[in-house]
């Protein structure tokens, strides 16, 4: 596809993009300004649904009254599109999204819809529109490059503003290190995937990074280099990705509850596909059960500072 005429780069990378920087139960958003002439703005990413109100509040306050005219999620877990029903509902803005899950959101396919693998919230939605890698998204006078990048998921995209550097890396590299590798711990390659990825930021003429997760950063250098190092660690080890994972989902079910008593985090566990299919795969020796893992690993949590234990209650930190 040729690139649209589009104004000259100007210095600031950020111009016309308002980047909320939200908690790590939720996604950032970026919202893309719309340029004269253009529809309306585009907003990149939702968040939780815990947080939806938050988003729809954050939006419609940068809007200023003006249009929203689609919203992009660069993947479908649950911290990335959760306030898509609420955005729907109230601002009637239509949804597109990468291709792989397209089919699952028309027929709303639980099975296929990664909350309920990992037990997480979601509300229903539809979509309009599909982010195709290869094409474009043209929006706030700049021309988008729809990239793959599987690895932390197998559908999921980023977005490339090659004239200014800008890239929306979703969760595919952080300011320190990426999002859980979850075709691994579903008990599929995701590694070789991730390493691609990785590689393929490298080779892009980056300026500026907006993870999905912390601050926009612009060593990506570094960032590339740390990421890079963790992979190889996983890649080496298994079996601690796949603790990083269960930790990660621990504390993701907690920061969604806010607490818990330990009973019910392990009933939980148990009834989780994902956590099951870790526990068959990876685990330790020497632990007598999900239940005992799960127990084990809130203590090193708790070790941590992350979550707070006080008897049989589990708290988010």
């Amino acid at each position: 596809m040729p690139t649209p005429t589009l104004p000259s780069p100007v210095s600031d990378p950020l111009a016309g993009l308002a980047v909320f920087e939200r908690g790590w139960l939720s996604s950032n958003n970026v919202l893309v300004h719309a340029a004269a002439g253009e529809a309306g703005a585009v907003l990149v990413d939702s968040s939780h649904v815990n947080h939806a109100a938050q988003t729809l509040a954050l939006v419609q306050a940068a809007l200023a009254g003006r249009p929203l005219a689609l919203l992009a999620n660069t993947h479908l877990h649950s911290d990335h599109c959760g306030g898509n029903t609420l955005l729907q509902q109230t601002l009637g803005v239509p949804v597109a999204l990468p291709p792989g899950q397209a089919e699952a959101v028309r027929r709303w396919d639980e099975n296929r819809l990664s909350h309920h693998a990992t037990g997480q919230r979601l509300g229903r939605f539809t979509h309009q529109r599909l982010l195709q890698p290869g094409e474009l998204l043209v929006v706030g006078g700049r021309a988008w490059e729809i990239i793959a990048a599987p690895g932390h998921d197998p559908d999921m995209v980023m977005l490339f503003d090659r004239a200014h550097g800008v890239l929306i890396s979703a969760d595919a590299l952080w300011e320190n290190g990426f999002g859980v590798i979850f075709p691994e711990i579903a008990g599929e390659p995701g590694f070789d995937d991730m390493h691609a990825v990785l590689d393929r930021i490298a080779r892009l003429p980056v300026r500026l990074v907006i993870p999905g997760h912390g601050r926009p950063f612009a060593d990506v250098e570094a960032a590339l280099q740390r990421a890079g190092q963790r992979l190889q660690g996983f890649v080496r080890e298994p079996a601690r990705h796949a603790r990083h994972a269960m930790k990660v989902l621990l504390k993701y079910r907690l920061m969604e509850e806010r607490e818990q008593p330990l009973p019910v985090l392990q009933q939980w566990a148990a009834a989780t596909p994902l956590v099951q299919g870790l526990w068959q795969r990876f685990a330790p020796a020497g632990v007598a059960g999900i239940d005992d893992w799960v127990q084990r690993l809130v203590a090193e949590l708790a070790t941590a500072g992350v979550v707070s234990v006080e008897g049989q209650q589990v708290r988010d930190a």
